[in-house]
């Protein structure tokens, strides 16, 4: 994926530019000092991924990418927490908080990854990434990407995020029908995990984020001849 980090710190532009580095599907194309400086380089090149600083002089982060017609993916990095909702409004692939760690970075990168094989790929430019769930008299929506595991419970289903729990009324197979079927991954009667969001897999139990699930011995066998086993050990 072809980067493009706009950031009016020169320490911030350099120190995502050698997280970049150190990912092979990610590739620095170029770097500007501000959002006007980005506007004239997006016009000559094709770009793929923005690491976009908000706090800039001139014209903010949030400024430019509402300036956008058609924006690449972007992932915030900001000092400032505040603007989570913008991002969220703006359908950013994710929000950095500096100062940025690795693992975080990396996080976000296989999530921008994940949607950029998702819109470009023939038979998935069509796939919303957001799910719309009921939630009391109407719809909320939310990114499935988000999504870490779900949880079954008869006709309701529980939705667990990092920081959050949803439940609705809606059933396992329902949702299983609905998500990707090569992002989400039946280990148990019960559990239906997001694939990019395991940590690990030992004996009969899968990790998500500190979180202990059951997993199937068939469905364990069946999850380890998989893509997601090559995942795991390029980790």
């Amino acid at each position: 994926m072809k980067c493009l980090i706009i950031d009016d710190e020169p320490i911030a532009r350099n120190g995502i530019a050698d997280f970049v580095s150190k990912i092979d599907f990610l590739e620095t194309i170029g770097t500007c000092a501000s959002a006007l400086e980005a506007t004239s380089f997006l016009q000559e090149k094709q770009i793929d991924l923005m690491f976009l600083d908000i706090n800039m002089p001139y014209l903010t982060g949030l400024e430019f990418l509402e300036s956008l017609e058609n924006p690449p993916l972007v992932i915030f990095t900001t000092a400032y927490s505040e603007h989570a909702l913008d991002g969220y409004r703006l359908q950013v692939v994710d929000y950095l908080l500096k100062p940025i760690t690795f693992q975080r970075f990396y996080q976000a990168s296989l999530k921008a990854k994940q949607w950029h094989q998702m819109l470009s790929s023939p038979k998935q430019n069509q796939l919303d990434p957001f799910l719309y769930v009921r939630q009391e008299e109407g719809f909320q929506k939310i990114s499935w990407i988000d999504i870490l595991y779900i949880e079954g419970m008869q006709n309701y289903a529980k939705l667990h995020f990092k920081d959050k729990v949803l439940i609705i009324h809606q059933t396992m197979i329902s949702l299983e029908e609905t998500l990707p079927k090569e992002i989400f991954f039946r280990i148990h009667k019960s559990f239906l995990v997001n694939v990019t969001h395991i940590d690990s897999i030992s004996g009969g139990r899968l990790f998500i984020k500190g979180q202990e699930l059951p997993i199937s011995r068939t469905r364990r066998e069946e999850l380890l001849k998989g893509v997601v086993y090559k995942n795991l050990l390029s980790r």
